[in-house]
């Protein structure tokens, strides 16, 4: 079994930013996995925002090029997600996401608020 737990979500102003942090427990070779942060925004569906492989390889969606920044302590077993210029369409809710023997984990999300 894989535990992810996000955090560092919350309310800020447009153009401002914040760090996500998904912290990885349980039965998983941390360093050796991609892991990705996706986002859903209300009425729509899930996207990827950034995935970093585990030779730090990194990939990100156009509309959050320049901006954010996927990162990875595989010590702590933690991958990051720092968002600069923060936009209202950022809102959403952020999910960390790994996979493990086939099985694709999640973590319960966290809610990232942009206000203009």
């Amino acid at each position: 079994q894989v535990q992810l737990v996000e955090s560092g979500g919350g309310l800020v102003q447009a153009g401002g930013s914040l760090r996500l942090s998904c912290v990885a427990s349980g039965s998983i070779y941390f360093s050796m996995k991609t892991m990705a942060w996706h986002r859903q925004a209300p009425g729509k569906q899930r996207e990827l925002v950034a995935d970093i492989t585990n030779s730090g390889r990194t990939n990100y969606a156009d509309s959050v090029k320049g901006r954010f920044t996927i990162s990875r302590d595989n010590g702590k077993k933690t991958v990051y997600l720092q968002m600069n210029s923060l936009k209202p369409e950022d809102t959403a809710v952020y999910y960390c996401k790994t996979d493990d023997w086939g099985r694709d984990y999640w973590g319960q999300g966290t809610q990232v608020t942009v206000s203009s």
